[in-house]
């Protein structure tokens, strides 16, 4: 017991020492070893190892004649192989631990690229002659077409549109080496151009069937579509988007091979033509009619951003002031092939403090589709606050007599502020008020302050919000109408009041020389909250004065 127990350490003793091995044969393993481990594995100077596979059609049959690559690490020269009558490949002696690159590839069938890496160790047992299984590789024949007839948002062929389609999975390899399994999946990508008839038409592709066969519970067989968008005019701006969109195999194999695809406005489809964005905040489709946010400084352009593109020539504009009496010079330009549009106001037209309306119509370039609006904006800096003063006073003679350019009991006084202002009275009796000042004897009782509208009386003529709708009437037969129907906004120059008693006649006055006090002041002694304000969002507390009353004339009949 003891000399078989002492034989059998004796070789273990022996080959422990690691200088003694010896592998005459070359295969990492010490002569003489049936049993390796890591003890006695000796590890090879230059291992080597194989890769190999078969290459099958999608119905199983051997593929001869294929064309394998393979690249090496990083070389740049590949080694070349085909496969033999049952599709059977093999490499031999490539290095263990590279990294390799397989290309297959034949004619009439799809290619197929799948990479793997050449083991050099189980563990940490360094090994030879490893092997890297590609297979079975099945590459799908390229005898398919697949057609698409592109149409315009507007019904016509959408001709040279470039487009691309993939099919997937047009290859599949199981790839086997000692530390993974991978299934490794191709694609088969063409390009085509629509021709004058809008048709598309994908040649060498897998047909319908075979890719519906070849089709697994985990990647179904799937033709992927993408369009271009469409610049026909090459000026940056797509007429038309592109278009993406997915068909499965069984799919086409049900409906055929030809598929009618209208693509898509530049924008979202079916939707009106708006502005999307402006400097003029009430253009954008909203009820956003604050000055601050519709303030054009003077010599500014305003700015319109269209949510589809407009037609050439279609955009109408035109400008007026506050009383839309004329039409002021503007220019029109459209950009970005109808997505923007500049409307220039005339040199000087545009001037601080003063409001402008706007009258526009643009038709859709797209679907026909009739844009109109009318607004207003406001000129000036909103950074920039200018004073609110009056401009100037003014009565409207009327045509009863005497008529002899006084002002009369019943008649109204226009006030002209030098820019709009608000005001947050609009009924009843608070708001701001006027008096005459100069110690005026409205009622001819000799004595200054004793009546309404007196100066030192505690009651004024009511200030009236008096917004034009249109110019001064100057003629009875046709009276002057506005360029455009125009839009309250609000905010006004003109206001007035009625210069009466409401009883007793008032004295005639000579306007020259007559001082009248708009009396802002007096809302905060009247026990009132809030104030007027400016464009510019500034309130009006001080009272304002101005003297002498123009004289607007009455309308007359023409002869």
């Amino acid at each position: 017991m003891k000399k078989h127990l002492v034989m059998a350490v004796v070789p273990f003793l022996a080959l422990g020492c690691g200088d003694d091995f010896k592998d005459e044969n070359g295969d990492g393993i010490a002569d003489g070893i049936r049993e390796p481990d890591s003890v006695t594995v000796v590890t090879p100077a230059t291992p080597k190892g194989t890769v190999s596979g078969q290459v099958l059609s999608t119905d199983l049959k051997p593929l001869s004649e294929a064309s394998v690559e393979i690249t090496i690490g990083s070389s740049a020269d590949p080694l070349a192989g085909t496969t033999d009558a049952k599709g059977n490949f093999e490499f031999k002696d490539v290095p263990a631990g590279s990294q390799v690159l397989l290309t297959f590839t034949k004619a009439g069938y799809a290619t197929l690229r799948a990479s793997s890496t050449i083991p050099s160790s189980a563990g940490n047992v360094p090994i030879n002659n490893a092997n890297v299984s590609f297979g079975p590789v099945t590459l799908t024949r390229l005898d398919g077409s697949l057609r698409f007839l592109l149409v315009t948002p507007q019904g016509r062929p959408a001709a040279n549109v470039r487009a691309t389609l993939e099919a997937s999975p047009a290859g599949t390899t199981i790839l086997s080496n000692t530390d993974n399994t991978t299934r490794v999946m191709s694609t088969v990508v063409v390009e085509a151009t629509s021709d004058d008839q809008g048709v598309l038409n994908f040649q060498g592709i897998p047909t319908a069937q075979e890719l519906a066969r070849y089709s697994t519970p985990g990647q179904l067989g799937t033709y992927k579509l993408w369009v271009s968008a469409v610049d026909s005019n090459s000026d940056g701006v797509p007429e038309t988007n592109g278009y993406v969109d997915s068909y499965s195999a069984s799919s086409v194999v049900a409906s055929g091979t030809t598929r009618l695809i209208t693509l898509p406005y530049s924008q979202v489809s079916n939707l009106p033509l708006n502005v999307e964005g402006s400097n003029v905040a009430m253009l954008r489709g909203a009820s956003d009619s604050h000055p601050l946010r519709n303030m054009v400084r003077p010599g500014e352009p305003i700015y319109l951003y269209f949510n589809q593109p407009v037609q050439q020539s279609s955009l109408l504009v035109r400008l007026t002031d506050e009383y839309a009496k004329e039409s002021l010079p503007v220019t029109v330009a459209l950009g970005n092939g109808g997505y923007t549009a500049t409307i220039t106001p005339g040199n000087g037209v545009v001037q601080t403090g003063k409001e402008y309306n706007l009258d526009l119509r643009a038709v859709s370039a797209e679907n026909g589709d009739l844009y109109s609006t009318r607004g207003f904006f406001f000129g000036g800096e909103p950074g920039s606050v200018s004073p609110v003063t009056i401009a100037e006073a003014r009565y409207q003679e009327t045509v009863v007599p005497p008529n002899l350019q006084q002002l009369n009991d019943g008649e109204r006084v226009y006030i002209t502020f030098s820019s709009p202002i608000w005001s947050p009275f609009e009924s009843g009796i608070e708001r701001a008020e006027v008096f005459f000042a100069n110690d005026i004897d409205l009622n001819g009782d000799s004595r200054a302050g004793t009546a309404l509208g007196e100066l030192g009386y505690p009651d004024g003529f009511p200030l009236i919000r008096d917004e034009p709708v249109g110019p001064y009437a100057t003629r009875t037969d046709r009276p002057e109408l506005p360029v455009f129907g125009i839009n309250f906004s609000g905010y006004s120059t003109r206001y007035s009041f009625i210069y009466t008693s409401g009883g007793i006649p008032y004295s005639t006055l000579a306007p020259n020389g007559v001082s009248l006090v708009v009396a802002f002041s007096s809302l905060g002694r009247r026990g009132l909250i809030g104030n007027y304000e400016s464009i510019w969002g500034q309130p009006i507390t001080a009272d304002l004065t101005v003297t002498g009353i123009a004289i607007q004339p009455a309308p007359v009949t023409p002869p």
